[in-house]
């Protein structure tokens, strides 16, 4: 039975859940014998929060500073908002779901990010550790878990807001899946990403560690990137990176998209 590890950003989720391809695809490969989790994002949802609560939203290397107001937010949106959304939706489509937070079981246990261009970030975790029993015992006893990004700060007992391809990777890893897939908005990883046609099929470690110093990847595919690297390297048996299209789990199994290896 192979277990499978979706990675599903907030910009890949469709207008509507009931009819999202990938996870009425998700259902159909329940029913053939994997055993699927989720780890989900949502930072379009996040900045939808906010701006309607009138908090300022602010940035630093790419990463939200997130102060006492903002986590509560965070928390909120993340943990209840969007993972009941996924819950309901997969149920629909014929998965027992349960969903969860890295907080549940301390599963994601996460450390306070370092100043940044000596900027305090607040509530942003970096992961020290995963626990996989949590996750462990719901796929075996036949859920399919679905995880938020908040770890659990077990010095300070406090949530902080961990980056989702982070979290993803580290569970991946811990839980030593045998596909890890990351589906995004874009079909794979892009040389350009202006070129639709510059998706790149197969990265080995050592190629995406110099994209990534030599600036070829930037923006959000960097921590993308850098998850699928620790993933590949702590346990997860292959490494995909792929679209949000119909298909698109097919697709990733299938060698489709990019693929990172050895």
């Amino acid at each position: 039975m192979q277990t499978i590890l979706l990675k599903y950003g907030g910009n890949a989720m469709g207008a509507s859940l009931a009819s999202d391809p990938v996870l009425a695809e998700c259902g159909q490969l329940t029913a053939k014998g994997y055993r699927i989790l989720f780890v989900h994002g949502g930072g379009p949802q996040i900045d939808a929060a906010l701006r309607s609560r009138g908090i300022a939203e602010r940035r630093v290397a790419g990463l939200r500073v997130t102060d006492a107001e903002a986590m509560d937010v965070v928390e909120a949106v993340l943990a209840a908002t969007v993972n009941k959304a996924l819950v309901r939706a997969l149920i629909a489509h014929g998965l027992p779901a349960i969903g969860i937070s890295g907080v549940d079981g301390a599963l994601v246990q996460a450390v306070k990010a370092p100043p940044i261009e000596g900027v305090d970030l607040g509530y942003v975790g970096v992961v020290e550790k995963v626990d996989p029993r949590p996750v462990l015992a719901l796929l075996e006893a036949g859920y399919a878990p679905v995880i938020a990004p908040i770890g659990l700060d077990m010095r300070e007992n406090a949530s902080l807001n961990v980056n989702a391809d982070a979290a993803a990777g580290a569970i991946a890893g811990a839980l030593q899946v045998d596909a890890y897939v990351v589906l995004t908005n874009v079909p794979g990883v892009r040389r350009d990403l202006a070129d639709p046609e510059s998706v790149i099929p197969r990265l080995t470690i050592a190629e995406a560690e110099a994209f990534l110093a030599d600036g070829t990847f930037s923006g959000g595919m960097i921590p993308k990137m850098q998850s699928a690297i620790d993933a590949l390297r702590t346990g997860a048996r292959r490494v995909v990176i792929g679209g949000a299209q119909p298909g698109a789990i097919a697709d990733a199994l299938a060698g489709r998209g990019t693929e990172l290896v050895v």
